[in-house]
């Protein structure tokens, strides 16, 4: 026997041994393969399927934008413009290795003026970032090294960032989110009274929050897959809605006399060392607002807007002896008296153990009710209102709109305080004849005085003009209530004719050449500071032309120096009046003709 044979043999056979073994072992491994290939195709290959397109599916919110507010010529006070948040991925940051740059690579790499980026993972996101976004690279990197797949790393983005962050080939790792910012054009005009937004877009005072629904509008959404990019897979989206805007709203406020009137109270308070003013003009044939003005200036949009409410809305103060229009309108309503009716005044008089004067000295003055009216007499009025009830007096006061809502709608706005006649005690019976004991706001007052004006009608005020939806449809706004007859129309000509004599009583300080004014002044002790009444409102309210009315003008100043209203309030409504006059052509007044004698 050969050996060597021998050995060969069993060599072969070793070998065709293992070559066996490692054949059953790749069969076995092939046939579980083969198991587990036909386990994903035909058991689970659609389930795994749905979980991958799961992962890579996102619903996207499409931002509504929040509609314009516009003065009544259609000039833009108040809009949003496109802005973006940019967010942030940490964990993709944090996994982020930069592409170096070549002739095969083109424009998808990674670089800095031209070098490498010289970092991986969040550092490295945060260099490319950084500049784009103006911010600190090590801010940025600190933001992205957190946990979790949602960082906000920048808000209130242009639309022009948003496109060099696009470029900076970082899809998936940093995205922008489309938001909106509000912008106020005009600085500090209207600024406490158009208030302001917070984050979230919401209106938080003043007519972003009186109109917040009307201005809101709802958001759309998007359901996709996207790629390792972060950009939509085409032909992936599964649902989706349109976002719909906010509606436009256009007041009844003119931008431009808006303006000139802030101007003028401005100057004025400085003229006459005034802490604040007021200012109203309102349109006497529709009760539109075409100025509400105050003395503040408060940006738009600002912190400070967002928490104060205007002055020309939240003040209330006295009316002084503006309010002897309401009580004369009463007497004459009731049967009482004639404005020509003639009455003996003296300085002072004392009813019920309480005594009450006029501002000024004087004798025993002939003077008729019109001359009572022309004169400010406190001491007239309670005479000529002997026979006038304190249910009365209550009554007109409140007819005339004082200490109610007038239906505007302003968040914060004060009605006044008006008791009821039950609850006034000797001294307030009388001096709410003349303007004291309750409280009103310069809108309130000034639709009171245009209750003369409009003849007798006490109508609603206005200040929403019209609001137009998404689709461009655009709708009127009526005002808030009816129009309601508070005297008769031969009534009102008498106190319009008394309060053009209160006018010509001031001509020399306050008139506008060429137009005939009606007009009433007040002032009235306030608390101060100390609790005690010793600041003063000095007001005058003014009809424009008399003879034609066309605008109620009512200027309100804290604490001037020269005192009463006619001497500082008044000129400040004649140098509105003038301007309203030129900007709206209103033609000249005729001659007047028909003076009630205001003595006897």
């Amino acid at each position: 026997m050969n050996p060597f044979r021998s050995t060969s043999a069993r060599f072969h056979k070793k070998l065709l041994t293992k070559t066996m073994a490692i054949g059953v072992i790749l069969a076995l491994m092939g046939t579980a393969c083969l198991i587990q290939l036909a386990n994903v195709q035909l058991v689970n290959g659609k389930s795994m399927a749905q979980a991958a397109a799961q992962s890579r599916t996102i619903t996207v919110t499409l931002k509504a934008s929040r509609g314009k507010i516009m003065d009544t010529n259609g000039s833009i006070l108040a809009q949003s413009v496109e802005r973006y948040t940019i967010i942030g991925n940490p964990e993709e940051a944090q996994a982020f290795t930069p592409t170096t740059c070549t002739k095969q690579t083109g424009d998808n790499c990674h670089q800095i003026d031209g070098k490498p980026v010289g970092a991986t993972g969040a550092a490295a996101v945060a260099r490319l970032l950084a500049p784009v976004l103006d911010m600190d690279a090590t801010e940025l990197g600190a933001m992205l090294s957190g946990t979790g797949q949602y960082a906000v790393l920048k808000k209130d983005v242009t639309p022009a960032v948003k496109r060099k962050i696009s470029k900076l080939n970082l899809g998936g790792i940093v995205y922008a989110e489309l938001s909106n910012e509000r912008i106020y054009s005009n600085g500090t005009l209207m600024g406490a009274l158009l208030g302001g937004v917070d984050s979230e877009g919401k209106g938080v005072a003043g007519i972003e929050q009186m109109e917040n629904k009307t201005l809101t509008g709802e958001d759309g959404y998007q359901v996709y897959q996207q790629g390792n990019n972060g950009v939509e897979i085409p032909g992936t989206m599964t649902e989706s809605k349109d976002a719909v805007n906010g509606s436009d709203i256009t007041l009844t406020i003119d931008h431009d006399v808006q303006w000139y009137v802030e101007k003028v109270l401005r100057d004025s308070c400085e003229k006459y060392s005034s802490p604040w003013g007021i200012a109203v003009v309102q349109d006497t044939q529709t009760g539109d607002i075409l100025a509400l003005a105050d003395s503040d200036e408060i940006e738009a949009g600002s912190d400070q807007a967002k928490l104060t409410v205007s002055r020309a809305v939240g003040e209330t103060f006295e009316p002084g002896s503006i309010g002897k229009v309401f009580t004369m309108s009463g007497m004459i309503q009731l049967g009482l008296h004639q404005a020509s009716d003639k009455f003996t005044v003296p300085d002072h008089i004392t009813v019920n153990g309480q005594t009450y004067s006029d501002a000024t000295t004087h004798g025993d003055e002939h003077w008729t009710l019109a001359g009572i009216l022309e004169q400010s007499s406190n001491v007239g009025m309670i005479i000529a209102g002997e026979k006038m009830s304190n249910e009365q007096r209550y009554d007109f006061i409140r007819k005339f709109g004082v200490g109610q809502d007038n239906g505007l709608g302003f968040p914060g706005e004060s009605d006044g305080l008006l008791y009821s006649s039950d609850q006034w005690d000797l001294r307030t019976q009388n001096t709410v004849l003349f303007g004291q004991a309750y409280t009103t706001n310069a809108l309130q007052l000034t639709n009171a005085v245009a209750v003369i004006a409009n003849k007798g009608v006490k109508k609603p005020q206005r200040i929403i003009k019209t609001i137009s939806d998404a689709e461009g449809h655009s709708e009127e706004q009526k005002p808030e209530g009816e129009a309601t007859r508070v005297i008769d129309e031969q009534v009102a000509s008498q106190v319009m004719n008394a309060m053009e004599s209160v006018s010509d009583h001031y001509s020399q300080f306050v008139k506008v050449d060429g137009y005939r004014v009606a007009a009433k002044s007040g002032t009235a002790e306030v608390a101060g500071a100390d609790g005690r009444l010793s600041s003063i409102i000095s007001d005058y309210s003014a009809i424009i032309p008399a003879d034609n009315p066309r605008f109620i003008v009512t200027v309100v100043l804290k604490d001037p120096q020269g005192g009463f209203g006619g001497l500082t309030a008044g000129p400040v409504t004649a140098e509105i009046g003038e301007f309203l006059m030129q900007k709206y052509e209103v033609p000249a007044s005729s001659p007047r003709t028909d003076a009630i004698p205001v003595t006897w």
